[in-house]
């Protein structure tokens, strides 16, 4: 089975999503025989190429809530084992980050992408990671073990630019208009950082399905959460395009 993960470093309900996915992963018998493929999406393409603190980005968009926002991400991700420290997020264009992961997937593989995946996103959402900056982003790439000589020079130049672009352009053309966004096997999806017991019902039911190779409207999931409205344009575990 391959699962395709649609998402943003600078979304956090990516990464609550990430995270409970994972979960249900391990708890899914064949866990080991599913390819998990990240595919990049820009939730704001238009961002500056500069770090900004994120109290200051989310006051100047939600005013006197932007702090309750915070502070209920931050109480949910405790619960997920995560940590949100929005006093160090710096907010930055995750273009650079996304082009890395597709250096990363390319040349190293899915297993490595996604160790790189989960750098970026607790770096950061926890320790003041600029997604912009190459030598941070070098950083996180030789702890998921990646080679720092090829990847500081693949980061100096502009491979791969278009080819991302291209990539989260097709993504919307065919419906990705929120992440984070799951596809399995390319036909089923479920959207939002949903519970793990909804990601491994869809993988169980995603594995019935392609075994008896009838696929039907009924492998699609719903968008439901309990999860409220959070964080920077994320609604019901989902965040949504600028």
């Amino acid at each position: 089975m391959k699962v395709e993960i649609y998402s943003d470093i600078a979304c956090p309900w990516c990464y609550v999503g990430k995270s409970r996915f994972e979960r249900a992963l391990a708890a899914f018998p064949q866990g080991n025989t599913v390819e998990v493929v990240y595919r990049p999406f820009q939730l704001d393409p238009d961002a500056p190429h500069e770090p900004r603190p994120h109290r200051e980005v989310l006051a100047a968009k939600y005013g006197p809530q932007a702090v309750a926002m915070d502070d209920r991400l931050t109480q949910l991700g405790a619960a997920e084992g995560l940590t949100f420290d929005f006093d160090s997020v710096l907010e930055n264009n995750s273009l650079l980050a996304h082009r890395l992961l597709r250096f990363a997937l390319d040349e190293y593989g899915a297993p490595a992408q996604n160790r790189l995946k989960g750098n970026l996103m607790a770096g950061h959402f926890a320790e003041g990671l600029d997604i912009g900056d190459p030598d941070r982003l070098a950083d996180a790439a030789v702890a998921a073990g990646l080679d720092r000589a090829a990847v500081t020079a693949f980061l100096a130049s502009d491979a791969l630019t278009d080819e991302v672009v291209a990539d989260i352009a097709q993504a919307r053309a065919v419906g990705i208009t929120a992440v984070p966004t799951f596809v399995f096997e390319g036909q089923w999806a479920v959207q939002g950082g949903q519970e793990t017991s909804t990601f491994l019902r869809a993988l169980e039911q995603v594995a019935q399905e392609t075994a008896a190779d009838q696929p039907t409207a009924e492998g699609s999931h719903g968008t439901d959460s309990s999860d409220g409205s959070d964080g920077d344009g994320c609604v019901d575990g989902v965040c949504a395009v600028k």
